[in-house]
């Protein structure tokens, strides 16, 4: 690795050259040497230098250009430039200045003089090469470490999911669910509301929101969750109480996803039509999550065994879907759960419940809405 500093000297007149060339290498430094603003570009383009001493008054284009352009560059913007020159006027000292001239000196050169001016220079060039190291490198470990970051939180995120599906199950295993219900649900759920035009942050909340909705049937008696034929009006009253159950459960929390899960557990048994419980809302007075979440429970429950019913095909689902829309169900999230069909089916193969697999719900019939 060679250590010396380089010095590229432009001057029209090779004269003014060599002499500029004799002086400067006994002082220690590499000398370039470049007869033109052309040259010199090239040369800067090609290696550049620690220090560009540059005449003023040379044909074609001119110090006063070539400056400008060397000042206009990000990568040769920090290079000292001196200005040489036998120009002692104020006027063109100013515009020197204003095209990006760091210092000066007047021909004919002083040896002395042009030893203190390139070694000032110098000064100036490895203090700024110094600082854009130390900038690149602070860059390079803010993103090493924002990296760091976005996995550790992607992390923190996978292990708060996983939480609140194992958490969730609490309430599944009574009404003798699976994990993959609560599962299927959630991202039935996040692939409407994002075809919906809810953005990556709402998803997520929905994502971690919708595994809950179904939390109060903790509160609902195992005779009533577990009876293997349809409820009287009776128990049917106390099952409707799991909306309500689940909300007071989830409500009071300063958590964005908890606060929605909350919306979520009380309005997924809604009705477009207003015949839904537990407050009989009707339209859209139930809130955006509760729509999305019942097409999305709904369709699993159809599609899904339970302990009064045998599941239903995917193609039967689908059309019950269809038949509720605009009667129990929002028309535009209808739409959006259709339009992301594939992706449903997706879902429902990767998370098939223990011995009933893809192949059977797409041909299995049976009837029944989920509770």
């Amino acid at each position: 690795m060679n250590d010396k500093a380089r010095v590229l000297a432009v001057d029209d007149e090779d004269r003014n050259l060599r002499l500029m060339e004799a002086m400067l290498l006994p002082m220690g430094y590499e000398v370039d040497l470049a007869k033109n603003g052309e040259e010199a570009l090239a040369k800067v383009d090609a290696d550049p230098p620690d220090v560009v001493l540059l005449d003023i008054m040379m044909p074609g284009m001119d110090g006063f250009e070539v400056a400008r352009r060397l000042k206009s560059r990000e990568f040769s913007r920090i290079i000292p430039i001196v200005m040489v020159t036998a120009l002692e006027a104020v006027e063109d000292r100013v515009k020197a200045y204003e095209v990006g001239a760091d210092d000066f000196l007047t021909k004919p050169v002083d040896k002395m003089e042009l030893k203190a001016r390139v070694a000032s220079c110098l000064k100036v060039k490895f203090y700024n090469d110094y600082m854009l190291h130390y900038q690149q490198e602070l860059e390079a470990e803010i993103a090493r470490r924002t990296k760091q970051l976005e996995r550790a939180y992607a992390r923190v995120r996978e292990a708060s999911l996983d939480t609140i599906l194992r958490l969730s199950r609490a309430a599944e295993y009574k009404d003798d669910h699976t994990g993959e219900h609560i599962q299927r649900m959630s991202y039935y759920a996040v692939a409407v509301a994002r075809t919906l035009g809810l953005g990556q942050k709402v998803c997520d909340s929905i994502l971690y929101a919708a595994p809950m909705h179904d939390v109060g049937k903790i509160g609902i008696p195992d005779r009533i969750l577990l009876k293997p034929m349809r409820l009287n009006p009776e128990e049917w009253k106390i099952m409707k109480r799991h909306t309500t159950i689940g909300a007071q459960i989830l409500s009071g929390s300063d958590m964005g996803f908890i606060k929605l899960a909350e919306v979520i557990a009380l309005t997924h048994h809604e009705r477009w039509d207003g015949n839904g419980y537990p407050r009989g809302l009707a339209g859209k007075s139930i809130p955006l999550a509760g729509r999305v979440a019942a097409v999305a429970d709904v369709f699993d429950a159809l599609t899904s065994k339970r302990p009064y019913k045998e599941a239903m095909s995917v193609g039967e689902s689908f059309a019950i879907i269809g038949e509720g829309r605009g009667i129990r169900f929002d028309p535009e999230v209808v739409d959006a759960f259709f339009s992301v069909e594939d992706e449903i089916l997706a879902i429902m193969a990767r998370f098939p419940d223990a011995g009933v697999s893809f192949l059977a719900r797409m041909a299995g019939d049976g009837q029944a809405e989920g509770a």
